[in-house]
């Protein structure tokens, strides 16, 4: 069955390229040209990824991207935006999307980006299980404990709410602990983004609100600790 992809882009020549190249590679799209009429078929037709422009008519992707999390569902979108701004691109993420192409992009690598969100997706989906793991496999940390069945986290015995990023992201850290991971290495391993070179920034957010999670004080982190000029570990 082909994955479906839903286009929210007011452009109608984007539109028509995004979903020339999809379909060549064998997805189906849905195209919305507004804002509401883009979250009414997402909450409709329950597409396995969202490309989402920024500036809309009738309502912006933020709002989107907004509504979309709190009705729960963990889509995957990528914002499409022509802004510069790294507020906008912050904002984006921090309102629950997965990552940010900035107009004029390459094909090729939407396409990747594409790809990889959905496998990522899948991945996870296929890992859930309504049984809790045997204690023996799950990741004993001190105060922090990760079963990987339910795909939770845990400190001081208390499950945290964290997003399916950020469980990757903790798990990833926590399985190798004090080995230090670039903001790259964790694109490519946590993002799925093979031999990702290009904007960082998501990697920067994404520990930022693990941070506010996990930590006693995010000011002053003790698990999630950034390597000045190399990246972020583990601290067991």
């Amino acid at each position: 069955m082909k994955k479906r992809i839903l286009i929210v882009e007011d452009e109608k020549n984007i539109v028509d390229i995004l979903s020339f190249n999809l379909t060549k590679e064998g997805y189906h799209t849905l195209e919305a040209y507004d804002g509401q009429s883009g979250l009414q078929l997402a909450l409709e037709q329950n597409p396995d990824l969202i490309l989402l422009d920024l500036m809309l008519p009738k309502m912006d992707g933020f709002d989107v991207c907004r509504k979309l999390r709190k009705e729960n569902r963990s889509t995957p979108v990528i914002m499409l935006t022509a802004r510069e701004e790294e507020t906008d691109k912050v904002l984006g993420l921090e309102l629950g999307a997965d990552d940010y192409i900035t107009k004029p992009f390459s094909m090729r690598e939407l396409l990747a980006r594409v790809k990889a969100n959905i496998r990522r997706n899948e991945m996870a989906a296929g890992l859930a299980s309504p049984v809790p793991a045997p204690a023996g496999t799950r990741l004993e940390l001190g105060r922090i404990s990760i079963d990987p069945d339910l795909m939770v986290v845990y400190k001081d015995m208390h499950a945290l709410e964290l997003t399916q990023r950020e469980y990757e992201l903790m798990k990833f850290l926590a399985s190798q602990p004090g080995k230090v991971f670039s903001r790259e290495a964790l694109m490519e391993h946590v993002w799925n983004y093979e031999g990702y070179v290009g904007d960082v920034r998501a990697v920067d957010v994404a520990i930022r609100r693990l941070r506010e999670k996990v930590e006693d004080d995010p000011a002053s982190p003790q698990f999630v600790v950034t390597r000045r000029g190399l990246g972020y570990y583990f601290n067991a």
